[in-house]
């Protein structure tokens, strides 16, 4: 090839070396290229101050208190359940007979049971859950979300933190939150902040499937039980610059502009220069930094290490999680179960017991003892929520042959781990039924402020929009009793 020919290439592979649409480069760009192959990314952010993070697990369709953090052996049967409490390693708190693991580490986390919103719609209750906020706003649409909705607190906390190693502030995976029915559930996005501020959204498991709970091997229906389509894949999104072009082949080569120039497009509705450096530094670094492509290809990972975790979508998702911190990522929300998987109204006991607590509670467990391995427990902040709780008492929806719980936004168990919390307390508590908080009600502006803090925001804090109006970041308190 002469120095004036051009390297052709296919669309797809184009696309793929413009790997997930943050590339709009010209040749005022070549020289940040070439400076950043000259300047790796750190891969051992160890090595340096450890900087605080969070992690915050969703389980969404609302995850039973129940039947996992909250049993209620002396209710009556109507509304204490199938499943029997164990005792943990800390005194006087028992969790569900299905969660062996996490029981045996209690030490490590707490459980807030008296976390209460107003909500038992599904919609509103992600709204609530992911902005931290109770009220809902204006011109709410549970079908859709709108440039009104609130902006969720990933987004929010990537517009207050200092990105590291050039690497998106915020991370959501390993799907945007999409039912079956092709609702796209509001709450997750940046809202009245703007989509050129929504978190970076990593695709790794297939939207709209007809299966729930942690394929393959933990897939189920709520009706039929058992069920993992061979078409149900988990894989890291394809980083990699195209095949044959090796990195440095392709930053010392002017036919990288004729290979990613098609992707400014995507970037000319940002409105500022320094917003569209910041995206493209972001891209830089994702494509040159062999730390973030390791970071996703967790199916790849040791066998040893996935064994750990868990070979499904729950588990290879908390190990990427856990590897995105380690590479610099301040804040990960996981969602651990597409289409309202924990919406557990019919088949409910079966269900949890076979299909959803299993490989919650290894996935987690594998989770802490891989960050404290890392050095990483104590500084980033786990978090496990749903939309909401289930109702105290157990029914049967038309139809169904076994009973469950319907859903119920008066109260729900929320586990919080690491970050320095004391690990082994009971924030609040609930009613004899499992019905409302009955001591230390907690908000979701409260858990809201708890992950702020973490992450160093200050309460002063605020964020613009577009016409540079300032909005309050804290809407609520930090949950102190976690550190107490």
């Amino acid at each position: 090839m002469t120095a004036f020919e051009h390297p052709r290439f296919t669309r797809r592979t184009a696309l793929q070396a413009g790997a997930i649409g943050l590339l709009g480069l010209g040749t005022n760009h070549l020289a940040p290229l070439r400076a950043a192959a000259a300047r790796p990314l750190p891969t051992d952010v160890s090595a340096s101050p450890t900087p605080t993070s969070v992690i915050y697990v969703f389980l969404s369709g609302g995850l039973a208190q129940h039947e996992s953090f909250d049993p209620k052996p002396d209710a009556p049967e109507e509304f204490r359940g199938e499943f029997a409490p164990i005792a943990t390693r800390s005194s006087g708190l028992q969790i569900s007979e299905h969660l062996p693991r996490l029981a045996a580490c209690s030490e490590r986390w707490s459980v807030i049971r008296s976390l209460t919103h107003p909500s038992n719609d599904h919609s509103q209750g992600h709204m609530i859950m992911l902005s931290g906020r109770r009220e809902i706003p204006v011109g709410f649409d549970p079908n859709a979300p709108k440039p009104s909705d609130w902006p969720s607190i990933a987004a929010v906390a990537a517009s207050q933190v200092r990105p590291r190693n050039n690497l998106p502030p915020a991370a959501v995976l390993p799907e945007k939150l999409i039912h079956r029915t092709g609702r796209v559930i509001p709450g997750q996005f940046a809202g009245q902040m703007g989509d050129s501020r929504d978190p970076w959204f990593i695709g790794a498991s297939p939207y709209n499937s007809q299966t729930y709970g942690a394929f393959p091997t933990h897939g189920f229906h709520h009706e039929r039980g058992l069920e993992n389509p061979a078409e149900l894949v988990f894989q890291a999104p394809q980083l990699a610059l195209p095949e044959g072009l090796s990195r440095a082949r392709v930053l010392d080569r002017l036919s990288l502009l004729s290979l990613i120039d098609g992707q400014r497009a995507t970037l000319e509705r940002l409105a500022s220069t320094v917003t569209f450096d910041r995206h493209r530094e972001q891209a830089i670094s994702l494509l040159a930094s062999p730390a973030v492509r390791a970071a996703l290809d967790v199916t790849r990972a040791d066998d040893a290490l996935q064994e750990r975790y868990g070979r499904n979508s729950f588990g290879w998702s908390l190990l990427m999680a856990r590897r995105l911190v380690e590479a610099g990522v301040p804040l990960v929300q996981v969602n651990l179960g597409n289409n309202e998987t924990w919406d557990t109204h019919q088949a409910a006991f079966p269900n949890l017991k076979n299909f959803l607590l299993p490989p919650l509670d290894q996935g987690l467990t594998a989770l802490f003892d891989d960050l404290q391995s890392a050095g990483l427990f104590d500084s980033t902040l786990i978090v496990v929520a749903g939309e909401f709780g289930r109702t105290p008492r157990i029914s049967k929806i038309a139809g169904a042959k076994l009973a469950g719980r319907d859903h119920w936004g008066a109260v729900q168990s929320v586990l919080v781990a690491g970050g320095g919390t004391r690990g082994g307390a009971v924030i609040g508590s609930s009613d004899r039924i499992g019905a409302f908080p009955a001591a230390d009600p907690q908000s979701p502006e409260n858990l809201a402020a708890t992950i702020y803090d973490h992450l160093g925001i200050p309460a002063t804090a605020a964020w613009h929009d577009a016409l540079d109006r300032p909005h309050h970041v804290y809407y609520g308190d930090p949950i102190r009793a976690l550190w107490a």
